[in-house]
C-alpha cells in the first residue's frame, strides 16, 4: 500500500516566495531520491462552512497567527520501506550540504505524521 508523509505548518505570508523556493528545492531532492510525488499546498480556504459540523480548523491546529498562512504538504511513496530508504538518502544529502539559510517558518509549530493508505481510488 502507498505510504504518505504529511505536514501542516504555519508560514508568514510575507515569506511565501522564499518558502516556495525552499519547497521546490526540497521537492527536487525527494524526487531525485525516489519519492513518487511531492506536493506543497498554500491554504486559501481555512474557515469553510461545514454544514454545521464542529471541527478543528487548520489555523488552530498549526497555531497560525493572522499574518501566517497554513501549508499542507505531503510526499507519496510506494510503501513505508520505500519511504525509509528515500528519507535516509535525503537526510544524508542534507547533512553533506552547507545550509546557511534560515527556514522561512517556525519549525517548532510544524506537525508531521506518516500514514499508510487504506483507500486508493
Amino acid at each position: 500500500m502507498t505510504y504518505v508523509d504529511g505536514f501542516v505548518l504555519p508560514v508568514p505570508t510575507k515569506n511565501k516566495a522564499k518558502y516556495r523556493k525552499v519547497a521546490r528545492e526540497a521537492g527536487k531532492m525527494w524526487k531525485k531520491h525516489g519519492a513518487l510525488q511531492y506536493i506543497e499546498c498554500w491554504g486559501d480556504e481555512m474557515h469553510p462552512a461545514a454544514g454545521g459540523m464542529k471541527m478543528a480548523k487548520f489555523p488552530k491546529i498549526a497555531q497560525a497567527k493572522r499574518s501566517e498562512a497554513v501549508v499542507f504538504a505531503f510526499i507519496i511513496y510506494k510503501n513505508k520501506t520505500h519511504r525509509n530508504k528515500v528519507n535516509k538518502a535525503v537526510m544524508k544529502e542534507c547533512a553533506e550540504q552547507q545550509h546557511d539559510d534560515v527556514m522561512p517558518f517556525d519549525v517548532k509549530r510544524m506537525a508531521w505524521g506518516g500514514f499508510t493508505a487504506i483507500v486508493e481510488e
